[in-house]
């Protein structure tokens, strides 16, 4: 069983930054890969960036070049830098973590990016 727990939302002003962090618990950490998704008022939910055992990355084609994912195995979190932020990355975003046929979600957390 995986828990996964997300910090760090807010409300930040357009232009400004946030680092969202995923604390994992359960066992295999090292070898799960994970990803951000996150969803706003009246749409599907979508993936926003994930990374892989190996820690290689992926990016939406929104969020290319002002986020960063990243992974700290000894701490067993998982982050998403979130720089240069605009309105519409307003959501709530998801941590999800898959090891095989298995699959977890976070509770999710607020990100409201306004004036």
């Amino acid at each position: 069983q995986v828990q996964l727990v997300e910090s760090g939302g807010g409300l930040v002003q357009p232009g400004g930054s946030l680092r969202l962090s995923c604390a994992a618990s359960g066992n295999m950490f090292s070898i799960r890969a994970f990803s951000w998704h996150r969803q706003a008022p009246g749409k599907q939910r979508e993936l926003v960036a994930a990374i892989s055992r190996d820690a290689s990355t992926d990016y939406s084609d929104s969020v290319k070049g002002r986020f960063t994912i990243s992974r700290d195995n000894a701490k067993k979190t998982v982050y998403l830098q979130m720089n240069s932020l605009k309105p519409e990355d307003t959501a709530v975003y998801y941590c999800n973590s898959r090891l095989g046929r298995s699959e977890y979600w976070g509770q999710g957390t607020q990100v409201t990016v306004s004036l």
